[in-house]
């Protein structure tokens, strides 16, 4: 019985286990005391230490315990097993934390998580979309000075250690995917049994733990017709070469290196590299004191490789070589090079991190570190490793400053850009405003830290603008200049009444009367406003009146007639007719109570008077005089004895207005600048919030009193009280230093060295005005742009390859050869070294590293070379070449056999041996023809001066005029190839002088004078036009939209005074009465008045005007009939005012009259009162106002677009629909709730703005005849409205010099070939060549030529023969070998509907098993494949597809979403079956299973059914053998005859019904066929009658 105790302690959970055997069956102790009792340990505690470091100690506990658990005497364990208590150890101070730190690797790869039984088995039918996998990480304890690890406790004591494992998703197991077999091959022997095979390859490798790939390949035998000829050996025999054995030195070193020339690789500070020879000596120690010295001195050596060479048989089994043919045997051994391995530098420091500021995008920077090759592999060595890593740094970038941004500062707004060609010369460009166009400098600057105040405005480092990530901002936007505006004022009032110039401190008896004007709108830009009051003095004058404001009736004080008393109220009025306290009039107030009159009958009776009449001059002067007059009427004649007064006491007459006319105004001159006052300065300049507060001064102007029409008076003459200030307050304006940018950083200078006689570089730095000086301010300085040399810099250092003399051939060693195949004599192929080293210019030794830097590529220090044998052909010398004839002639030159080869028939071979050799001879003849198109006419520009161009300023481009175009020109020699145009021409382009047409502007005439407003009355329209006078052309500013007359019009609102001329009315005569006789004079009469008419507001009426100047249907009555009452009648007062209402058909209106006289005692009075209903345009009038359409918009006649006004006029429309003066409608007080003025905006015509032309780009290839260079320009501002369109070209394209292409032409891979043998390991070869040719090689039609290699420059891959050679196989006949590599398979992706899981794909090849005799299979290789990562994939979907069946047997075969087949990729589970079965099965004589799955019978057959629905046997159909009966029964019972639609059901089978009596069975089968026949007829019918 096995116990186990587990003891647990700590935290680290470390577990002892004590075992003891007890055999209680037996009662036999099987292990003595010491069995049962062990020392335990607890766990170490904490080091203790006074200090930190390695002086600390821990200690733990040991007890010794029995294997049950309980503790015992130390005497009971062993002494000598007891483990330590105490142990040194580090101990860890706080300090520490920054001394270490846990040091953590990348996470690894997901791999598939074990399951419990800890193997990997593939979950294809639990996965779904993932399964679940383990990523690991390596974790330790490192120093941060260093980074060496140190124990895992130091760490622990600061951090827990962090986790090693993770768990992590990877897709679903993939399976691999393989292609169709290929076709069978052929059989592999022509008589007898052989083999044949067919193979396939691998699509996609299995992959997170997918099914491996199955075999790819299938065999089969086959067999010839042909037996094979008796006789004829079973097997062929066939030399097979081994491969070469690595290259390695020969016993004897010393006597191999003898005399062979070494290059030293080792380097120093002041000793420079030598080459030396070595020299064979007897003092060995010499020798090997010196190879001791410069181990790196063994550059090129010589060695040897040997291969073996056997003799195999057809079956595969080796035989003696003595079976195959050794007429001239393989070679068994060559001299080969030594391999040395690739040497490069150490790193080079870590570069700059790319990333210097922090960006939006949160992308990472990159620093790169390099190292150069001191050592070129040689031979077979290992190639250069990468000489460049690069590694990403400040990924996150907190902590790096803000990157640069661009800055801007706009300039002046400019208007007269806006002008076409025509505007520019008839317009007065400094009086233009409104909308304009202004741009802006763009540069890059470095933008300070936020937290940094800025009080003042920003003065930043401008920088390189590639700096400037992101789009360019808006170089150009509208802007507008405000427009002078004049001072609009208001008609003047009427002439006020002779008030003090002061009413309320009255002097003496002179005061003024006054008429004003109101300012409507305020000017802008010009000068102040007009004056707005003008006095004219006057005497007398009364500030405060009293006016009667009700009379009452006359109240007789004795009977009906004779004298009375009227009651009047009065009140004191100020001028403007307000009621104002009664102490504030001077005068008397007239009495509260009158004498009046009361007209007794037969009393004459007199209306009262009248009102005064207007005074009919507004002043007096010497000519005129105002007068003013009054009247009144006779009423009522008077009895006999009583008269009425005469004619003159009925009127009565004044003067009026007797003040001379003579008016004064203060005038004021427009205000001065504002100028500095000490009293008013407040604390100077400062700033606040941001803000600047300048100073505060004083504006003065002049005051003076002026006389219409004279001139300046004395300021007495003009009412003090309306004296305008001559001081105000203003601010002054603030001083504006200049500011510039600081000065960027200097260019950079050359990093590298310089070339011989260069000029020596210079470097630059440039600042920027963003505030130019104003109002005074500190002045810009001078200098914005410094330029200085750069420092003095190294010239380039000059060095060379200097190549030595050619060593004699060497072969391999007689020690080698001895004992070797085919070592007769020492001949045959070797190796020839040369000594190669490096040189300076003064041919002084230098370091091959220098070389290697600044030098061509090393020259080849080895070739292949031939030691002649005896039996060797051997040839004289090649001549000279013979003389050349001219160009595209040859040269040639010739050799001759000697000695015994002229008699040796291989030696005649001159395919083998050529005895004349030719190459073409040198020609100087060139020829050049232009090629391509003409580029785009190019007009020239000066450059903009320093680095700024491109980004600062903006200047008109100049698109037209004289320019430039190219055409390239092809240098050819006289074998129709390229060569370099600088043997043809000095720039390889060809000039011509071209003209860009410049853009004429569409021209329009003159604004025509406006015309008359179109109303005479009120609001109307007044249009002014201009015509065309020229159409654009060559792009210039295209017309506004003209009409048919090709004319342009505006028309902008305008107003007629309805009243400028009235109707004057004088007083009515008296009432004249036409008596025949003596009678009295009394009763109806007529009366009349004259009329006139005058100009309203002259000042005038007494001059009248032409009538029709009035409106003559407002004209008044001239005469009217009248009542004159008798003298016992009743006389009444004259009518009143009817009262006034709304003008409606239910209201009505009055007007009333008192008696003035009572009538007789038997008359009676008329009536007082008088109504009528209202009669709307006959007794009166309702009125409205009318808003006229908003005008278009109305700019400043300097203007041409920007900022406007639209108007629109009101009108007073009377019910009748005629136009009224504005005041009826103003003074009924009617709502008015529009808006006549609103600002708009008329679009700028901007024309297009372009920027400057980037400077041209480098040659988009730098050879052949595709290379161009490109410069560009982009639109700033698209042309609107009718501005000038964009020039046609934003990019220009000049052709390049067309130069030779030299590139290396690899060819193709050579057939595999074994070196004197059938099969075995070979070698296959490719060329690497020089050749010139065009660009678009090689698909251009020029053929290329083969060059010296030196054209083509440095190619690693030159030298290096794994590149150039490539080991390959020969089977022999009996092999199993692997097939050739197949083609990469397609790029594809791991996905997840149709989603791809990553971004790099996967391509697959394989090599696939060939067996050609069955007897070798068990020596076969392993099929392989391997994968490679690839670019551009797709994902790809896998489904089943299924043929049509063919005897209830179909194929099936998964096919991917291309279209391609393959296997696997489709999920078993979903495989269709490809065998169908019949259930049960079809056993049955002539029956077969059916596509439906049931049974059914042969051809000529007829299925007899069960009552289940079964096959139960097939009966031979009658006339089957002239196919005219093929029913179907149920068990022989049914059989209709042959009709149409027996075989239009022919491939049918009807199943009965299934019932539990047969004749349910018939009855059912017989209903449908009769429900079919009757389908069928009436189809049949309905055709039938179609067709008629």
């Amino acid at each position: 019985m096995l116990t186990l105790a587990w003891f647990l302690w700590g935290n680290e959970r470390e577990m002892m286990v004590f075992t003891y055997f007890a055999n209680f069956g037996i009662g036999k102790c099987v292990a003595n005391i010491y069995s049962f009792i062990s020392h335990f340990t607890g766990q170490w505690g904490r080091c203790m230490g006074e200090e930190c470091g390695t002086d600390g100690v821990q200690s733990r506990m040991v007890w010794c315990i029995h294997s049950e658990g309980w503790t015992t005497h130390h005497s009971n364990c062993r002494h000598s097993d007891k483990p330590e208590t105490h142990r040194p150890c580090f101990k860890v101070c706080e300090w520490h934390q920054d001394l270490f730190e846990w040091e953590v690797s990348e996470w690894g790869l997901c791999v598939l998580a074990p399951f419990q039984s800890n193997e990997l088995k593939p979950r294809t039918v639990e996965c779904i979309t993932a399964q679940h996998g383990i990523q690991r990480r390596k974790v330790h304890c490192a120093r941060t000075s260093n980074r060496t690890a140190v124990t895992e406790r130091i760490c622990e004591f600061f951090s827990p250690r962090p986790a090693l494992e993770q768990a992590c998703l990877i897709p679903c197991p993939h399976d691999c995917i393989i292609s169709d077999f290929s076709s069978w091959s052929g059989c592999s022997r022509t008589c007898g049994m052989g083999l044949q095979h067919r193979t396939r390859h691998v699509l996609a490798a299995p992959m997170y733990g997918g099914a491996n790939c199955p075999n790819l390949t299938q065999t089969r035998t086959c067999a010839n017709l042909l037996p094979c000829p008796v006789g004829e050996s079973e097997h062929h025999y066939s030399l097979k070469v081994s491969p070469w054995s690595e290259c390695r030195q020969p016993q004897h070193k010393g006597l191999w290196m003898s005399g062979r020339t070494m290059l030293d690789f080792t380097t120093g500070d002041t000793e420079r590299n030598t080459m030396k020879r070595h020299i064979q000596s007897s003092q060995h120690h010499h020798h090997h004191l010196h190879h001791h010295h410069s181990l790196k001195s063994l550059d090129v050596e010589i060695g040897y490789q040997t291969r073996q060479v056997r003799c195999v048989r057809s079956d595969g089994k080796n035989a003696m070589l003595s079976l195959c043919t050794l007429d001239n045997g393989p070679g068994t051994f060559q001299s080969c090079i030594m391999p040395r391995d690739c040497e490069t530098s150490d790193w080079s420091v870590w570069s700059p991190c790319s990333k210097t500021c922090r960006a939006s995008d949160m992308s990472p920077g990159f620093r790169v570190r390099t190292r150069s090759i001191t050592q070129t592999p040689i031979g077979l060595g290992k190639e250069c490793a990468t000489l460049e890593e690069k590694e990403a740094c400040n990924i996150i970038g907190d902590l790096l400053p803000n990157c640069p941004r661009f800055s801007t500062d706009w300039g002046e707004c400019q208007v007269a850009s806006l002008l076409s060609q025509q505007d520019r010369r008839l317009n007065n460009v400094s009086v233009l405003c409104g909308g304009g166009i202004q741009t802006r400098q763009l540069y890059c600057v470095q933008v300070p830290d936020n937290s940094t105040p800025h009080h003042r405005k920003e003065v930043s480092r401008p920088v390189n603008g590639h700096l400037c990530a992101g789009e360019l901002p808006s170089a150009v936007q509208p802007c507008s200049i405000p427009c002078p505006q004049l001072c609009l004022l208001s008609s003047w009032s009427s002439w006020g009444a002779c008030l003090h110039d002061n009413c309320m401190e009255t002097h003496g008896r002179k005061g003024y009367r006054q008429r004003r004007r109101e300012v409507l709108e305020e000017g802008y830009g010009t000068e102040s406003c007009a004056h707005l009051l003008e006095s004219m003095p006057c005497e007398d004058p009364a500030c405060f009146l009293w006016q009667v404001q009700f009379e009452g009736a006359c109240v007789t004080s004795e009977g009906n007639c004779g004298n009375g008393t009227r009651t009047q109220t009065v009140a004191c009025l100020n001028s403007k007719g307000q009621l104002v306290p009664e102490e504030l009039c001077e005068d008397e107030p007239p009495p509260k109570e009158v004498s009046c009159v009361m007209a007794c009958s037969g009393d004459c009776v007199l209306s009262s008077w009248s009102d005064w009449s207007s005074c009919s001059h507004s002043c007096s002067s010497k000519n005129s005089e105002g007068r003013q007059s009054r009247t009144r009427t006779i009423l009522g004649l008077p009895g006999e004895a009583k008269a009425c007064p005469a004619a003159t006491a009925l009127e009565e007459w004044r003067t009026c207005n007797d003040h001379p006319c003579i008016t004064f105004y203060w005038e004021a001159s427009p205000w001065g600048p504002c100028i500095e006052d000490s009293s008013m300065n407040l604390n100077g300049t400062g700033y606040w919030n941001g803000t600047a507060t300048c100073a505060v001064g004083v504006q003065i102007r002049k005051v003076v009193c002026m006389k219409m029409g004279i001139g300046p008076v004395i300021p007495k003459r003009c009412p003090e009280s309306a004296r305008p200030d001559t001081i105000q307050p203003c601010s002054l304006p603030c001083k504006k230093d200049c500011i510039v940018t600081l000065f960027s950083e200097w260019t950079a200078c050359p990093t590298t060295c310089l070339p011989v006689n260069s000029s020596v570089p210079a470097q630059s730095r440039y600042r920027i005005i963003i505030q130019r000086a104003a109002n005074g301010g500190q002045e810009c300085p001078d200098t914005l742009y410094e330029e200085r040399e750069c420092e003095a810099l190294l010239v380039c250092p000059i060095y060379r390859w200097k190549t030595h003399r050619w060593h004699p051939c060497t072969l391999v060693p007689d020690s080698v050869q001895q004992g070797m195949t085919g070592a007769s004599e020492s001949c045959g192929k070797g190796l020839e070294m040369r000594g190669v080293s490096c040189v300076d210019e003064y041919d002084e030794m230098a370091a091959v590293s220098e070389c290697l830097r600044w030098a061509r590529p090393m020259p080849s220090r080895f070739r292949s070379c031939w030691v002649p044998c005896r039996d060797d052909c051997t040839f004289s010398s090649w001549s000279k070449f013979s003389e050349c004839s001219g160009c595209g002639s040859r040269r040639t030159r010739k050799r001759t056999l000697t000695g015994r080869s002229r008699k040796q028939d291989r030696c005649q071979r001159e395919d083998l041996y050529p005895l004349v050799e030719s190459e073409p001879c040198p020609c100087e003849e060139f020829v050049s023809q232009p090629y391509g198109n003409w580029s785009s006419c190019i007009l020239s520009e000066t450059p903009a001066q320093g680095p700024l161009q491109g980004w600062r300023g903006r200047r008109e481009a100049r698109d037209c005029g004289q320019g430039l175009r190219y055409r390239a020109v092809v240098c050819l020699d006289h074998e129709a190839h390229l060569v370099s145009p600088d043997s043809c021409s000095e720039s390889g382009l060809v000039e011509e002088v071209c003209h860009i047409p410049c853009p004429l502007d569409c021209k329009l005439s003159d604004w025509s004078p406006w015309s008359a407003c179109s109303a005479s009355c009120g609001s109307g329209l007044k249009i002014r036009s201009k015509w065309l006078r020229e159409k654009p052309f060559n792009g210039g500013r295209p017309c506004p939209k003209l009409d048919l007359k090709n004319q342009v019009y505006e028309a902008v609102p305008c107003r007629s005074e309805c009243g400028q001329y009235e109707w004057v009315r004088d007083p009515w005569s008296v009432c004249t009465i036409n008596t025949v006789d003596e009678l009295p004079a009394c009763g109806e009469g007529v009366q009349s008045r004259k009329i006139r008419c005058v100009r309203r507001d002259s000042g005038d009426l007494v001059s009248s005007v032409n009538e029709t100047l009035c409106d003559l249907e407002e004209i008044p009555l001239q005469a009217q009939t009248c009542v004159l009452p008798c003298p016992n009648d009743c006389v009444m007062s004259q009518w009143s005012q009817w009262s006034t209402s709304n003008c409606d058909a239910r209201t009505m209106r009055m007007r009333t009259r008192h008696m003035l006289r009572p009538p007789v005692a038997d008359r009676v009075c008329p009536d007082s009162t008088q109504t009528e209903p209202c009669s709307l345009n006959s007794t009166c009038f309702n009125y409205h106002y009318n808003v006229s359409s908003w005008s278009t918009c109305q700019l400043s006649e300097h203007a041409i677009c920007g900022q406007g006004m639209r108007t629109r006029l009101l009108d007073c429309i009377r019910s009748d629909g005629k136009v009224v003066d504005l005041s009826v409608c103003e003074e009924l007080s009617l709502p008015q709730p529009w808006r006549l003025a609103m600002n708009c905006v008329v679009d700028c015509p901007f024309n297009c703005i372009l920027s400057d032309w980037a400077p041209w780009t480098e040659c988009s290839h730098t050879c052949g005849s595709k290379g161009v260079m490109i410069r560009s320009r982009s639109m700033l501002q698209q042309a609107h409205e009718e501005g000038r369109p964009c020039a046609s070209q934003l990019s220009q394209t000049k052709p390049c010099p067309i130069r030779p292409c030299y590139s290396w032409l690899l060819s193709d891979w050579s057939p595999c070939t074994v070196e004197g043998a059938e099969c075995g390991e070979g070698k296959r070869e490719r060329n690497l060549t020089c050749v010139v040719h065009w660009s678009d090689w090689p698909d251009n039609p020029h053929p290329s030529k083969t060059v010296e290699d030196e054209k083509c420059g440095d190619r690693v891959r030159k030298e290096s023969e794994q590149e150039l050679q490539q080991p390959c196989f020969v089977p022999c006949p009996g092999d199993c070998h692997l097939t050739e590599w197949s083609q990469w398979s397609s790029c594809q992706l791991t996905c997840l509907e149709g989603r791809s899981f990553e971004t790099v794909g996967r391509q697959a090849r394989s090599q696939a098993v060939v067996i050609q005799v069955l007897e070798n299979q068990d020596s076969c290789p392993h099929q392989v494949f391997e994968t490679r990562p690839c670019k551009g994939g797709k994902c790809h979907s896998y489904e089943w597809r299924t043929s049509a069946w063919n005897d209830n047997e179909r194929s099936v075969w998964c096919q991917r979403s291309d279209g391609v087949n393959v296997t696997g990729g489709c999920f078993p589970q979903n495989r269709p079956t490809t065998v169908r079965h019949c259930h049960p099965p079809c056993t049955k004589p002539f029956s077969h299973c059916k596509q439906s799955g049931v049974c059914g019978c042969e051809k000529g057959y007829t299925e007899v059914m069960t009552t289940h629905g079964f096959l139960d046997y097939c009966t031979k159909t009658p006339g089957a053998d002239n196919k005219k009966a093929d029913v179907k029964t149920s068990s022989g019972r049914l059989k209709p005859g042959t009709t149409q639609i027996q075989d239009f059901f022919g491939e049918w089978s009807l199943q009965p019904l299934v019932c539990a009596y047969t004749t349910v069975q018939k009855f059912g089968v017989s209903k449908i066929f009769f429900e079919l026949i009757l389908l069928f007829s009436k189809d049949s019918a309905l055709l039938t009658k179609k067709k008629k």
